[in-house]
């Protein structure tokens, strides 16, 4: 059964980037994430700065798209609703 929306989105601050991005699903069950586009694609700005920023959090920054398990819990989390 087909959920009763055609979209819904939710903003988040996503650990592996430690940035905010916001988590998109369609009715039809796809889902994707803005910070994929901003961090996941050859973008060698934002490579330096998940660098940098890691260096001063201590930790290495990393975008786990495609198949981000945030992305995935929050889709079937909605999915699953009834």
């Amino acid at each position: 059964m087909s959920p009763d929306w055609e979209l819904t989105a939710t903003t988040i601050l996503c650990e592996d980037v430690d940035d905010e991005v916001t988590i998109i699903v369609n009715g039809d069950g796809t889902a994707r994430c803005t910070g994929s586009q901003k961090y996941a694609k050859s973008n060698k700005a934002a490579a330096k700065e998940l660098k940098d920023r890691g260096k001063k959090l201590g930790r290495k920054l990393a975008c786990k798209d495609p198949g981000c398990p945030t992305v995935a819990k929050y889709r079937e989390e909605l999915l699953n609703k009834k």
